[in-house]
């Protein structure tokens, strides 16, 4: 149950995010559009061994919820401008 509430939380938080990163325009919203489709489609084929392999729904989103998580990190960093 923690799993889903904090998966909740987390992508909340990441789609905020990622909007504002769109926004913002150029070539580093194209990268974040392309990396974000990408990551659904390995995540989705990655739950779905998962399920086949007999894995519980709370060690699915446990899954899920690391990659949502580690975006959350990795867009929430302040970056400079060279």
């Amino acid at each position: 149950m923690w799993n889903w509430m904090m998966l909740g939380l987390e992508s909340n938080r990441v789609i905020g995010l990622r909007l504002a990163k769109l926004m913002r325009g150029g070539k580093a919203a194209q990268r974040e559009a392309q990396r974000m489709v990408s990551e659904k489609v390995l995540a989705a084929a990655k739950a779905g061994t998962s399920l086949m392999a007999g894995a519980s729904g709370d060690k699915i989103v446990e899954q899920y919820r690391r990659k949502v998580a580690a975006n959350a990190k990795r867009l929430s960093r302040k970056r400079t401008r060279k």
